[in-house]
């Protein structure tokens, strides 16, 4: 048996521990943001914080981490209100959103490391590859988000127009 935290609470898991965590997550927690997307570690769509690093977890087994505390995306914050989370939604990052998981987590830890990455700084760190071609607006997204934790701007995201509700003027 298998025993770490996830997501603030105490998991233990009856599987073999070569499994790797991806699918623990995944089937055996029905925690499924976290993605699974190559299985070699390459595109980083499976990447989850454990103690604090980013980790792709297609790539770790779940003996490997015992005592470990890890985070997925549903962990990160309640409806959206990590910085991270906020600032992605805002710059409008997500196309069909299949790897943003992976990117809000490696962006994440970058975050709680450093408070004022450079653009090199977010290149370096967010090595998760994107079908759709997101970088500019993830670069763009990764600062906006440093400067709401630092608390330099409280914006959130804007909501769109088509989404907007119309408000009639009393008679």
């Amino acid at each position: 048996m298998t025993r770490f935290t996830v997501n603030n609470q105490p998991v233990q898991y009856k599987l073999d521990a070569s499994t790797p965590l991806l699918w623990a997550l995944r089937d055996a927690s029905n925690l499924t943001g976290t993605k699974y997307g190559c299985g070699t570690g390459d595109c980083g769509a499976c990447t989850v914080d454990i103690d604090g690093a980013a980790v792709r977890s297609c790539q770790v087994t779940i003996g490997a981490i015992e005592g470990s505390f890890v985070t997925t995306i549903e962990g990160l914050a309640e409806n959206r209100a990590h910085p991270v989370q906020r600032a992605f939604l805002a710059a409008n990052v997500g196309q069909c959103g299949y790897c943003i998981p992976g990117m809000v987590m490696a962006a994440s830890v970058l975050l709680r490391k450093n408070r004022n990455p450079s653009d090199e700084d977010i290149a370096a760190a967010i090595t998760n590859l994107c079908r759709c071609g997101i970088y500019p607006r993830l670069v763009e997204a990764v600062g906006r988000a440093a400067r709401l934790a630092r608390g330099e701007d409280d914006s959130g995201p804007e909501e769109p127009e088509d989404q907007q509700t119309a408000v009639e003027p009393e008679a």
